[in-house]
């Protein structure tokens, strides 16, 4: 039962919808909502209901009205944020719940009560990360990737079942149902959320925190949310309210309407473009204008999905009526549907084209001017015009920058030029960004060949730098949108009519984010077709996306290892950064699902996709992908004669029950967990071992050495790797030490559970380039000050065998990527008690402190680089030893080897009082712990 609020501002009224009288928090009771975002009016009914004088005051009620759209963040004031709900996916998930039950243990050793370690808001968690894309192209291929999922999970899978009956408020949707995003989605989410207060029910805004970085899909909705850190998903779980700075919020204007043969992922990448260029890290970005109409609510989820590749917290939609029709297709009840539009409208929630809230900033999208695109090598943002596809991947393989490359492509392309080098509409309000570097270099006149000749199916073939072995269908981000997923659909049925095949080399996959695609491909007809092109349905996860593309063809493998061949993959996903999608992939792209499939029957990136023959039919004949690609009608006919909502209504009436492998497992009814030691996936984690009953005072950091020297753009990936586990890494020779065998190995992602993998696996993504040894990719460094390059884990043992605490120096955006509590985590196990760095990403910081390491950034352009730093030396980091409170700036001093010491005044970032807290009790989870243990 939610507690009592003071109601100081009067805001407490009642809404009847049909029988039922709803308590509300009205907005148009306070003076100034009307003037508020989309996004900060929902923050606002938030902190009128949940305030109580004591952690929602008025004075945060007060501080929201006044915002002032151009305060900077660090002027912003401090709000407390109470969700409805928590979201999570197993990859994060199960590191929560272990998280969850060492609480339980460390409660219990206390002498508390075990069941306060409890859920106390809705949490769901959604098992969709493991399943592994091993067998593909065939009809089994998803009934035999299951039961290997199965296989190598049952230890984690089996916590998660205790953990449903354990737990409560706490429901786990089981493997092969669907991936989180798109069952929130679908199913989960509610858009106008009801509880009981007084035996009486209350109507606000559905909310949520979700585990991954993509939870932002909802704001499609209408609904606010967006990813943290597993440690602060715990603490919110735990009742306690995130603490954060009130944003500013960018408004992005829409106008006309998307153009022939373009698609919804054409439009994301091209607004994931601009909004990097704009610069919206950290901020809320709201949708309005007269073009929100005719965007699609799938199409506005893929936007939200997004969110974390333009760097944005929030990317959000208004409720209107296409809200409301999504409602309906997906089975929603009538009742809710009608409370979800009286509710938003009578709060001034709803969708009005003419009205033009304050924003920190505008910009302006003109849908006319979007064209089909792809995203890649290497990052989302890199977007690349199909018509100047060819010559950019040609320009990419000479060796020329990404900006270059691209611009050669264009200056190749007969049509006309790339609409987002033009400048952007911003705000004059405030000082705009520059646009991104374009060069003005022609597309190259030769680039790396080296034409392997293979032999499948006693067929020869030749593989060449450019050409592409995998193809998925892949990742809620575009599955979840029937129009692209039909349109996809359709083109195999042409193709397949026209004589065409996919490549041999290729690996295709289908992995839908709900078994609704299905549903609606065999509705359709189009099964078949697709099947006969090697799309087979290979399972109900993320896949390809998050690194579990499964092995190459071992051919294909073999020519590629063998010859160091540059070869790329194409996928419908959100993520294509380095060693991510596989680690024999130097180059992977983002674009659509019909696209997807038109490179697989290219079998190359060389081929120009709007010139040139994909294949030949059974008569010798050219076939263009013009003569494949289905029209808008089409499109459309096929969406209205194949989804409907009875699919929906029926595909979630089990969602909870899982397959007999779900329902055969023996679980426990104790309140704790009964821990094996011998699982080389769950295994109780140090984070408790010895803790005092109050916090250590803060101390001052002296002689540490730095452990890696790192650049720009070090994502997530790179610190704390999802995807396979090399059998000579130090995870992978635990494992082997353990009994494990190198097919058993799983990925990183999957044995979260077990810190003692998760540490060694903590900097050892293939694709990591340390600056302390320059000549060498991956995991390594070296213990200074003489020493040779061995594994980062090793040199981590080194030093805290010697006492010696280590810092990491970085550059800009630092941690960007997925919102991956083990890259906090990890790096604090190594004994990292500092990162600094140019910038960091908003979650990594966070989860840094949610972990008790120090997060410090150089003075306002300077960087580890600008200073002539080696990493060599040796470092001091004062200013906090006998402080009150944690300071706003600390002192570094850098000793070279000479014994000359020079002193940089670093910036703490630790933005909120809340953060200041759970820094000085050495992170969030003993922080919570010690609550309770109080209570």
């Amino acid at each position: 039962m939610a507690a009592k609020t003071a109601n100081s501002f009067g805001a407490r009224d009642q809404l009847r919808v049909g029988e039922v009288q709803y308590q509300i928090h009205r907005l148009d009771a306070v003076e100034g909502a009307e003037r508020l975002p989309y996004s900060l009016k929902v923050l606002l009914e938030n902190l009128l209901r949940n305030e109580d004088g004591r952690v929602v005051t008025a004075e945060q009620v007060q501080a929201m009205l006044a915002w002032d759209p151009q305060a900077s963040a660090q002027d912003s004031a401090e709000i407390q944020f109470t969700p409805a709900r928590v979201l999570m996916q197993d990859f994060t998930g199960v590191p929560c719940v272990v998280d969850l039950v060492a609480m339980r243990d460390a409660m219990t050793a206390a002498g508390g009560d075990p069941a306060k370690i409890n859920p106390l808001i809705p949490t769901d968690l959604v098992i969709d990360h493991s399943v592994i894309a091993d067998v593909f192209g065939s009809s089994d291929a998803f009934r035999i990737n299951t039961d290997l999922e199965f296989e190598r999970n049952h230890e984690r899978y089996g916590l998660l079942r205790w953990g449903q009956s354990a737990f409560d408020d706490f429901s786990v949707v089981p493997p092969g149902t669907g991936i989180c995003h798109q069952v929130n989605l679908e199913y989960l989410a509610q858009v106008v959320f009801t509880s009981e207060r007084d035996g009486r029910p209350v109507a606000y805004p559905d909310s949520l925190v979700g585990t991954d970085s993509h939870t932002p899909m909802i704001n499609g909705l209408g609904v606010l949310g967006w990813g943290v850190g597993g440690i602060e998903a715990e603490a919110a779980m735990l009742g306690q309210p995130l603490s954060m700075l009130i944003p500013r919020v960018v408004g992005l204007k829409l106008t006309g309407e998307l153009p022939e043969g373009t698609t919804a992922t054409d439009l994301v990448l091209t607004v994931a473009q601009l909004l990097r260029s704009t610069g919206v890290v950290g901020k809320f970005v709201d949708f309005f204008g007269p073009g929100v109409g005719s965007v699609p609510l799938a199409t506005r989820a893929t936007l939200g999905n997004m969110s974390p590749e333009y760097g944005s917290t929030v990317t959000i939609f208004p409720v209107d009526a296409e809200t409301l029709d999504y409602l309906r297709l997906t089975g929603r009840s009538g009742e809710q549907v009608a409370l979800v539009e009286a509710y938003a409208k009578e709060q001034g929630l709803w969708h009005d084209p003419d009205h033009v809230p304050d924003y920190s900033q505008v910009v302006e999208l003109e849908l006319g001017t979007v064209e089909p695109s792809l995203a890649g090598p290497s990052r989302p943002q890199d977007r690349i015009p199909l018509k100047a596809a060819q010559g950019t991947i040609r320009g990419l393989l000479a060796g020329w920058e990404h900006d270059d490359a691209v611009q050669g492509g264009l200056d190749d392309a007969s049509a006309g030029s790339f609409p987002a080098s033009d400048p952007i509409a911003v705000s004059t309000l405030t000082e705009r960004d520059d646009p991104p570097r374009t060069g003005t270099a022609k597309s190259p006149s030769s680039w790396p060949s080296d034409p392997v000749e293979i032999m499948l199916d006693d067929s020869p073939a030749h593989l060449d730098h450019g050409d592409v072995v995998i193809a998925a269908i892949t990742s809620c981000t575009n599955t979840s949108n029937p129009s692209v997923m039909l349109g996809a659909g359709l083109l195999a049925k042409k193709a397949v009519e026209h004589g065409l095949q996919s490549k041999p080399w290729v690996k295709t996959s289908l992995a839908p984010g709900s078994r609704i695609v299905t549903d609606y491909y065999e509705r359709s007809g189009l099964t078949s077709y697709l099947d006969q092109l090697g799309f087979n349905l290979v399972g109900y996860g993320c896949t390809t996306c998050i690194g579990n593309s499964g092995p190459l063809i071992p051919e294909v493998s073999e020519a590629v290892t063998g010859h160091d061949l540059t070869v790329a993959s194409v996928l419908s996903g959100n993520r294509n950064f380095e060693g991510r999608i596989h680690s024999e992939t130097k180059m992977n792209f983002l674009t659509s699902p019909p696209l997807v499939i038109a490179y697989a029957l290219a079998g190359t990136m060389h081929t120009d996709l709007l010139r040139e023959p994909l294949g030949q039919n059974s008569e010798g004949q050219d076939v263009y992908l013009r003569d494949i690609w289905p029209t808008a009608q089409e499109v459309k006919e096929a969406v209205d004669a194949g989804v409907e909502a009875q699919m929906f209504t029926d595909g979630y009436s089990d969602v909870f029950t899982g397959d007999e492998n779900w329902q055969n497992m023996g679980i426990s009814d104790s309140e704790t967990f009964d821990w094996d030691d011998e699982s080389t996936y769950v295994r109780r984690p140090p984070y408790f071992d010895d803790m005092p009953a109050e916090p250590q005072p803060m101390s001052d950091i002296t002689g540490a050495r730095v452990l890696a020297y790192l650049g720009d753009s070090v994502t997530t990936d790179h610190i704390s790797p999802a995807g396979a586990i090399r059998p000579d890494s130090p995870a992978g020779r635990y494992l082997k030490d353990h009994g494990v065998k190198v097919k058993d190995f799983n990925s990183y992602g999957s044995r979260r559970g077990n810190h003692e993998v998760m540490i060694r696996g903590t900097f050892a993504n293939v694709r990591l380039r340390n600056k302390l040894v320059p000549d060498v990719e991956g995991g390594y460094t070296r213990h200074l000050p003489d020493g040779e390059p061995e594994s980062i884990f090793d040199a981590a043992q080194e030093y805290v065998a010697d006492g010696t605490p280590l810092v990491i120096l970085a550059g800009a955006d630092y941690g960007s990527g997925s919102s991956r509590d083990w890259a906090a985590k990890g790096t604090m196990l190594m004994g990292v008690r500092a990162v600094l760095a140019a910038s960091f990403e908003r979650i990594h910081r966070s989860n840094l402190i949610g972990m008790g390491v120090l997060p410090l950034q150089f003075p306002e352009g300077e960087s580890a680089e600008d200073l002539g730093l080696s990493g060599e030396e040796t470092y001091s980091i004062t200013g906090l030893e006998g402080a009150d409170s944690v300071p706003e700036t600390v002192t570094v001093g850098i000793t070279d080897d000479g014994g000359q010491t020079r002193e940089v005044q670093a910036r703490v970032r630790i933005d909120t009082p809340a953060e200041a807290a759970y820094f000085r009790h050495g992170g969030i989870l003993p922080y919570v712990l010690r609550q309770l243990l109080q209570d």
